[in-house]
């Protein structure tokens, strides 16, 4: 099992680097069924390195967006984080990771937890901090999730959550 650990994480990080290219929904099923993999790996195998610590004084926000904010159906949202550097997916490097944005979810997903990839769950695997977020008119809750390398969840210490309502 060990030997199809590398081409398992190697697959993953070329599939999840997608965020954010003219053709984000091309071979959803594919990546769906490498991040099932990813949680099977995660309970089964002993190779998976551990989540790495969250460092003192790290969070996350939205740049221009504050609580129950009112938008346009169509939104240029800039992420940030501090002390944390924004990296792609792929590497598990201790102090980095890369935003994830939750669309009418939780306020988090729990620590080591793997986000899951669907039209709710936006991965931005390639450093993205800028997205144009399209959203129906109403209200909404938006949170902002950072993730290692291989998109386990950093959990509550850092995300961010807001509500917004779109015109």
């Amino acid at each position: 099992m060990k030997h199809w650990l590398l081409p398992a994480l190697i697959i993953l990080f070329a599939a999840c680097n997608n965020s954010g290219g003219k053709d984000e929904t091309k071979d959803t099923a594919a990546v769906k069924s490498e991040h099932d993999t990813m949680h099977q790996m995660q309970s089964t195998e002993g190779g998976v390195p551990e989540l790495p610590a969250v460092p003192e004084g790290a969070k996350v926000y939205f740049k221009n967006l504050k609580d129950n904010a009112t938008i346009s159906s169509s939104f240029k949202l800039e992420m940030s984080t501090e002390v944390m550097r924004i990296d792609t997916a792929g590497p598990i490097v201790a102090g980095s990771g890369h935003h994830h944005l939750l669309i009418n979810g939780p306020d988090s997903i729990a620590a080591g937890g793997v986000i899951p990839m669907d039209s709710l769950h936006i991965h931005f695997g390639k450093g993205q901090t800028e997205y144009e977020l399209k959203l129906p008119p109403g209200k909404h809750k938006l949170t902002l999730q950072m993730a290692d390398g291989i998109h386990r969840s950093y959990g509550s210490r850092l995300a961010a959550s807001i509500h917004v309502t779109v015109k």
